[in-house]
């Protein structure tokens, strides 16, 4: 069983998650913004955007454990938000590592609207268990 099975991360079936790529150099992912994922008017709400990054992080830096490590937690967290996703659209998100190495990772997620606008930036580090 590895991350992308759903049994191990049920919270990204919450978000109705599809992973549609993933490597240990580029994770990538699509949702569409349910009304379950927004706050007040009627857009994705922030919490939904950085739990779509850590998610697409975590598959990462899984994939990137040295030897005989099991698993990995986040440590550190930043968002930028740079516009809104709205109700009924899809997002993608695209996670690259910036570092992966023996004791933490650090990953960058960028995700985009329709249009291919960026709506947020995620820089997250994964420290290695």
């Amino acid at each position: 069983m590895t991350l992308l099975d759903p049994e191990m991360m049920p919270f990204s079936r919450v978000l109705g998650l599809e992973i549609t790529h993933s490597d240990k150099q580029r994770v990538a992912g699509e949702l569409t913004v349910t009304e379950a994922l927004c706050t007040t008017g009627r857009i994705m709400h922030g919490g939904a955007v950085m739990t779509l990054a850590d998610t697409l992080g975590a598959i990462g830096a899984f994939l990137n454990l040295p030897e005989g490590h099991k698993t990995t937690t986040t440590i550190e967290s930043k968002t930028n938000f740079l516009r809104a996703a709205p109700l009924d659209s899809k997002v993608t998100a695209e996670c690259i590592p910036l570092h992966a190495g023996r004791r933490m990772s650090v990953w960058q997620t960028t995700i985009s609207n329709e249009e291919g606008k960026t709506v947020a930036v995620v820089t997250q580090t994964q420290m290695v268990l």
